[in-house]
């Protein structure tokens, strides 16, 4: 009979659908585990990834757009607990830097441009700060020429959850299309 086929093709959607959030969800598992700001001349980083090895949390490096590595940059060891470890830099001259995070464990935390501004002198600055320190993310190293590509300004990394959710909304998308393009490649009866 035809209708036997219908629960195999619906069978096979079903697992097509439930395969993709998974193949969709994967390359972004790799987004960046630290939070950088800035405030005035002092750039800050946050991470939670790191866990402590030896009484060390890891080491955060500054680079600007011409160091190329991990060990050219202004290194700061992290300091913190189990739920946050923090490091900071003061007196940054303005420019665009890389921030990057390794654990004591050697894996990297992630890594994320920020552009410090320049100060306008004390007797100048408003009671209320009038623009916002710019934060970029990028997964790699500032290019020392050209734009800076990113995220598209995107400043908040997503966890598990809100990409599971995504990835559960676009296999239900993908269900419900297949849904209605098998409805309407039926005939009509009467």
């Amino acid at each position: 009979m035809h209708t036997s086929r219908l629960p195999l093709r619906s069978g096979l959607t079903l697992a097509a659908a439930a395969a993709l959030p998974a193949a969709l969800a994967g390359p972004s598992a790799a987004v960046s585990g630290i939070s950088v700001s800035t405030t005035g001349t002092t750039v800050s980083v946050v991470t939670s990834a790191c866990t402590l090895i030896n009484g060390s949390w890891g080491t955060a490096a500054l680079l600007t757009n011409r160091q190329a590595n991990f060990a050219q940059g202004r290194q700061m060891a992290l300091s913190g607990t189990s739920v946050s470890q923090s490091a900071a830099w003061t007196g940054v001259n303005p420019g665009t830097y890389t921030v990057v995070v390794v654990c004591s464990s050697g894996l990297t935390a992630g890594s994320q441009s920020v552009i410090v501004s320049a100060s306008a002198p004390a007797s100048a600055k408003p009671a209320v700060p009038s623009t916002r320190p710019t934060i970029s993310s990028t997964s790699g190293p500032a290019p020392s020429r050209g734009v800076m590509g990113g995220l598209g300004g995107a400043t908040r990394d997503y966890g598990p959850l809100t990409l599971g959710v995504g990835a559960a909304l676009v296999g239900a998308g993908v269900v419900a299309t297949g849904w209605v393009l098998r409805r309407r490649s039926k005939p009509y009866r009467l």
